[in-house]
Formats: C-alpha cells, structure tokens, sequence
C-alpha cells in the first residue's frame, strides 16, 4: 500500500499540503477517509453523531432508510457536504452495502447513527489501517474498550458467538456483533456482502477472515443510544447471526470438498 502515515511538517510546500489530511498536530495522511451512517428516524441523534466527526475526513455518506422525520435535513444543516443516498430495500445490511457503493474514499468507516460511537476514535481506525491493516474492526472487549450499551443476555450471546466463529474459523476476536469498522474499500471485492439485516457485521467478520486479510482490532466504547428506541431484537438477531455463522462453515466444507475443481479455477496447486 503506497499511502502511509507521515509526520506533519510546519512550513511546508502549500502544493505539498494539499496532498495530506491533517489528523493531529503531528500526523497526516494521504488516502481520502468515507464515513457512512444508517439512519432511519435518527435526526435527534445525528448532531451528536456529526458533533463528532473529524474535520479531515474525505465525505459522509449518509444512507437513508425511507425516515419519516428530518433526518435528511438535519444532516444536511450540520455537514453541508453529505452526502445523502436513499436506500433501494430494508435492513441495516442493505443499507450498509449501498454506502459502500457511494463511496469514493480509499478508507470507509462504518457508524452508527443513534450516538453510540464516538467519532473521535476513527483516527485510531485509520491509523491501523494506513500502517498496515485490511480491516480495522472495533472491539468493546478489547484491552480499554467498554459498552455502557449491553445487556447480560446481549453479552452472552455475543460471547457464545464469537467464540463459536473463533473455533470455526481461526479468527482470534474478542467481539463479534459491533457495527464499529473501518477497511479499504478494495477489501469489498474480497468479501462480497449479500445479507440485509444486523447480521451484516457478523458476515464482514467472517469474511474478512475466509479472505486471509490482515485484521486488527482497536478498542472502542460503545455509548447508550441517546434517543430513539433501537431495532435490534436480541433474540431474532441472534438466530439470524448463527445462521450467517453455519452457512459460511457450510460453504468452507464445500470448497474443501472440492480441491480439484479449485486449483483448475485458480491455476495453482493449493487450496487455502
């Protein structure tokens, strides 16, 4: 990856300056950040959410889920630049996939629109990735990560099934159902989404791994939603993420399966 973290440096050539993205006094970026936000019915949430956004990033990319309120204009009043995309069908998957395809940074972070997530730490995501990383996905159980948003039974159930996908996989998280994630935007081709519900972050996770590209977690917290009731069913939810979980194992027994038909299709003799 050619773009990289760079110091910052006072008196610099103003043609030079153009080319970096200030993130702090002493570091500077090159490629373009996309934020994309999910937001059905969320105006009251969104000034915390903008509120914020750091001022470097390329462009927002807002997703509209069909909202009955402001939620459009509010957005556009606080970050006069948004850019505002309708969404084709339902879900929060779907909505996801369809900011993707809006964006035109090199770097996309995925947040959320109820006032969870603190924008503030997407320099930390950008940071992972521009020295190294695919995926950057944040983690409320990492080492100074924390939610103030969980339930026991939430938690339980996101502990089952991360340690479920862990076994399965090879994959080494310590959270598994948050929505909190930055990437290259050429990882998409690698991962392929086709889900339209919350399970959405489950099947990036997954898949991410299945691609053998480099993860890296970064603690996150996760702050109550400030207003607003969520969509999330635990329960429904939960049933919906084991099934992304059985069907991608599914599909790795399939390709194991079929070796031969792999190395023709590839032109090389191992199969990962």
């Amino acid at each position: 990856m050619s773009s990289v973290l760079r110091p910052a440096i006072s008196g610099q050539d103003p043609l030079m300056a153009n080319k970096y993205r200030p993130i702090s006094s002493h570091l500077a970026i090159t490629p373009p950040v996309s934020v994309v936000i999910p937001a059905m019915n969320e105006a009251e949430n969104l000034p915390y959410v903008f509120k914020t956004l750091p001022g470097w990033i390329h462009e927002v990319v807002l997703v509209d889920g069909n909202s009955t309120d402001n939620t459009v204009e509010v957005a556009r009043e606080l970050w006069p630049d948004v850019k505002v995309v309708e969404q084709r069908g339902k879900g929060k998957g779907d909505a996801l996939i369809t900011g993707f395809e809006a964006c035109t940074g090199d770097i996309i972070v995925m947040v959320d629109a109820d006032g969870s997530a603190d924008g503030n730490e997407i320099v930390s995501y950008v940071s992972a990735l521009v020295s190294g990383a695919d995926f950057a996905k944040g983690s409320r159980f990492a080492n100074g990560g924390g939610t103030s948003d969980m339930t026991p039974i939430r938690k339980l159930g996101n502990h089952v099934l991360c340690a479920a996908v862990n076994a399965k996989f090879g994959a080494r998280y310590t959270d598994l159902c948050y929505g909190y994630n930055a990437f290259w935007r050429h990882c998409l081709d690698k991962i392929d989404l086709d889900c339209t519900g919350f399970e959405v972050e489950t099947l990036m996770n997954i898949r991410v791994v299945k691609a053998g590209l480099k993860v890296q977690e970064i603690p996150s917290h996760e702050y109550l939603r400030i207003h607003g009731t969520s969509n999330l069913r635990a329960v429904r939810d939960g049933f919906r993420v084991l099934k992304v979980i059985l069907k991608e194992r599914s599909n790795r027994r399939a390709l194991r399966r079929r070796p031969h038909a792999a190395q023709l299709d590839s032109g090389q003799g191992e199969v990962s």
